[in-house]
């Protein structure tokens, strides 16, 4: 089976969030120069980056996006739920033309993918970027959190998108 170009393109995408997330993880977590990541307190904050506004800090994130569903419980469920969503992702992607909903799928695929390997390698997600003091956006978040909300958002823009009846022979519609 040959898979379709723009499929590839969703692949990419979320190839390309995965490796962001985990760049900027292992950036943040090496900062703080402790041998082992466990051992960095939750709360810790490795930058004022804009005082009263951005800080980066050290957050476990048993849950899921902005901490919902949080305990620690629901781990390994979770990190199930996310692949599973993924692999479904990954197959739409084969049967798509829209160019915003490719980049959807590949921002929700590499998102949730990126949370999965924190998952398994320490039994929750590292978040870090923290806009708390605001008062305004009390959850602090990571790339993969930052590419499923665009992912979602792009979903519902694509769905929200008028159908065109399609033409008889006619290549399918790309937004």
């Amino acid at each position: 089976m040959r898979l379709p170009r723009i499929a590839w393109a969703a692949y990419g995408f979320a190839l390309a969030i995965i490796i962001v997330d985990q760049i900027t993880k292992a950036l943040i977590l090496g900062s703080a120069d402790i041998a082992d990541p466990r051992l960095i307190p939750d709360g810790y904050r490795f930058a004022e980056v804009i005082p009263g506004i951005l800080d980066l800090t050290m957050v476990r994130n048993t849950g899921v996006s902005f901490g919902l569903f949080g305990g620690g419980e629901a781990r390994w469920p979770l990190t199930l739920f996310a692949i599973v969503v993924s692999g479904a992702l990954a197959v739409w992607a084969l049967r798509t033309q829209r160019r915003t909903l490719i980049t959807a799928i590949g921002l929700v695929m590499g998102g949730a993918l990126g949370n999965v390997i924190d998952r398994v390698r320490f039994g929750y997600v590292v978040d870090f970027v923290d806009f708390s003091d605001t008062g305004l956006f009390p959850w602090v978040f990571n790339v993969a959190d930052s590419a499923i909300t665009i992912g979602v958002l792009l979903l519902i823009l694509d769905s929200l998108r008028p159908e065109t009846p399609a033409k008889v022979g006619a290549a399918p519609e790309k937004s």
